[in-house]
């Protein structure tokens, strides 16, 4: 099962979530829903490579896709998905004052 973790305000989050409603592969979890799941998040956000280019510029870095294998991607291409790359710069990610949405 491809984790994905993410927020249904983050309209990244939202176009990635609707793409695996119903679908037993994914699993969505909603890092603002409760305490346990943001610090399961952040722990991945403070110990991958995949978020080098965000920790420390007000970036979230959601959705973020843990693989079967375990590997960390915020791609959603790399977990079979479609992003919304086409509408904006691929690998930017929702930022604390709403830019990059």
């Amino acid at each position: 099962m491809i984790k994905v973790y993410g927020m249904p305000s983050c309209p990244d989050c939202n176009f990635v979530e609707t793409q695996i409603k119903g679908n037993a592969d994914y699993q969505f979890i909603d890092i603002g829903a409760h305490v346990r799941n943001m610090k399961e998040f952040t722990k991945l956000r403070d110990s991958n490579a995949a978020f080098d280019d965000v920790r420390g510029t007000g970036s979230i870095g959601i959705p973020c896709f843990v693989l079967e294998d375990g590997t960390v991607t915020r791609k959603p291409e790399d977990a079979g998905l479609k992003s919304k790359k086409e509408e904006k710069e691929a690998g930017s990610a929702c930022r604390i004052d709403g830019t990059g949405c």
